[in-house]
């Protein structure tokens, strides 16, 4: 089958609600495209995500009936669960930190200020952004982000609770990558919010600090498995040019 364009595989992609069991897919090729999701833009780089691919009969039958055994859940050929780890932010941020400084020693007269602010903003601001204690520190950012911010322009999402979303955010630009590039080789998906999170954590034997993004089934498209034409409210509602 020939692989679609981009413009091409955003049309053809829709949510999927019945799979063709008849039709299986490759699941070398589905991580293919988890792999590319990787490539995704994430929040100050810190992919706090992961991507489970869950393809045995069993492991299906439990995020199945997880999530109350929905149809697209029910007939998927396979499953892709995004997780959000926050839990793992210090983690990923030494990753970051050795990246800097491994890619910016191969640069020849390198500018010394250029390494002194990449370091600063992963030693000192990113930590201030995810580090909290029982929502106290949250707080303090909030209050000191209020008062400065009548005198200037000041970054306001500081909160646990804006750090959360921003990590979902990051895991949602993933998830779309993903299902744009099963929909440029054919493949369909439907992403699900409808699961119990603390049933798919257990299933996928998560610490309770990660958070269930989204399940995506993975499969072939049956004959009347998308219900109805595609419907977008008028771009007059959406699009505003300024």
């Amino acid at each position: 089958m020939k692989e679609k364009s981009v413009s091409e595989a955003i049309d053809f992609r829709r949510s999927v609600r019945i799979f063709n069991p008849e039709k299986p897919i490759d699941q070398q090729k589905v991580k293919k495209c988890v792999l590319q999701a990787t490539l995704s833009p994430s929040s100050s780089n810190m992919q706090l995500w992961e991507f489970h691919h869950v393809i045995s009969k069993n492991e299906k039958e439990k995020i199945a009936n997880s999530c109350f055994n929905q149809l697209a859940a029910k007939t998927a050929e396979q499953f892709v669960v995004i997780v959000v780890r926050k839990d793992l932010w210090r983690k990923r941020l030494d990753s970051n930190i050795t990246n800097i400084k491994s890619s910016l020693s191969k640069i020849e007269n390198l500018d010394p200020n250029l390494e002194k602010k990449a370091l600063h903003y992963y030693k000192k601001l990113v930590p201030l952004l995810y580090l909290d204690f029982f929502g106290l520190i949250g707080l303090l950012k909030k209050i000191y982000t209020k008062i400065t911010g009548i005198y200037k322009p000041i970054y306001r999402e500081v909160g646990s609770v804006d750090v959360r979303v921003i990590s979902h955010k990051s895991a949602a630009l993933a998830a779309q990558s993903f299902m744009i590039s099963m929909a440029g080789i054919g493949y369909d998906t439907c992403p699900m919010e409808g699961f119990d999170s603390n049933r798919i954590k257990k299933d996928l034997d998560l610490p309770s600090s990660a958070e269930i993004s989204m399940v995506i089934g993975c499969g072939i498209r049956k004959k009347g498995g998308i219900y109805g034409e595609r419907f977008r409210i008028p771009h007059i509602e959406v699009y505003h040019p300024r």
